[in-house]
């Protein structure tokens, strides 16, 4: 049990600043709600700093030693570097709740998943919306695990684990309590936990499964890699910069843009 308290204390992504409850019919209200522009970080449970919007420069140095060779047969050389999230407004509610194929396009191949529109559609409303914004365009992986944990974490364009839009939402589409209850090729929602009001910190940060992985029934699922899965695998065997089993990938891998079908 200690074990899995750990792991999620581990999983975890902040807003950038003032996170806002949303529900499926809330996108409207919290975008009025952004207008108050509160600087409030929500800081991560793995983390002592707070990082907000305001304080973000153009351009960040990732948060562990930076990756200082390719190792990846596959993987060609990439200008993405941390930076500060473009601003996006919020999404529109009355899009349909449909599937859809999601291709992102990194510097080591295409990985493609099916997000889940009909069972998580709050998170795939804002997901799709942020794709298509180009809030993940240029933006690096910044962090994968190899023991215990088995994801590559992505999301975050300031690569430091805080990084997100200025608004947030709920859990949905939940796993059971089970062994492996998020397999290989799952697609889920990195979190901090809930917020001072009880709800959910969902933004922009997720993380890609490549082993079978036990975790607390906290994360939203929203997708199922179908192809690229291996990269993923590829880069995990490559390992941790300084050797550890959490941190900055040694094959520096980039989300150059994203497509949405």
């Amino acid at each position: 049990m200690g074990v899995r308290v750990n792991l999620t204390k581990r999983l975890v992504a902040t807003a950038s600043v003032a996170l806002f409850a949303i529900s499926l019919s809330g996108f409207a209200a919290a975008q009025a709600s952004q207008t108050r522009d509160s600087a409030a970080a929500h800081p991560s449970p793995s983390a002592t700093h707070k990082v907000s919007n305001k304080s973000l420069p153009r351009t960040l140095a990732a948060p562990l030693t930076a990756t200082t060779s390719q190792t990846v047969a596959g993987c060609v050389k990439t200008n993405a570097t941390a930076h500060y999230p473009i601003k996006v407004g919020t999404p529109d509610t009355k899009v349909a709740q449909v599937d859809h194929v999601i291709t992102l396009n990194t510097n080591c191949g295409p990985i493609t998943f099916t997000a889940f529109g009909k069972k998580a559609p709050v998170t795939v409303i804002a997901m799709t919306f942020l794709a298509k914004a180009g809030f993940f365009d240029h933006s690096l992986c910044h962090r994968v695990t190899t023991s215990q944990l088995y994801v590559l974490q992505c999301g975050d364009p300031t690569a430091s684990g805080s990084g997100g839009p200025m608004w947030s939402y709920d859990n949905e589409n939940l796993p059971a309590d089970a062994p492996n209850n998020y397999p290989a090729g799952t697609i889920a929602m990195a979190n901090s936990g809930t917020n001072a009001n009880g709800r959910g910190t969902n933004g922009s940060q997720f993380f890609i499964v490549y082993k079978d992985t036990y975790l607390p029934p906290t994360y939203t699922i929203w997708g199922q890699v179908t192809s690229g899965l291996d990269i993923v695998k590829r880069v995990a065997a490559a390992g941790v910069v300084g050797g550890g089993t959490d941190g900055t990938p040694v094959q520096k891998i980039a989300i150059e843009s994203v497509t949405v079908k």
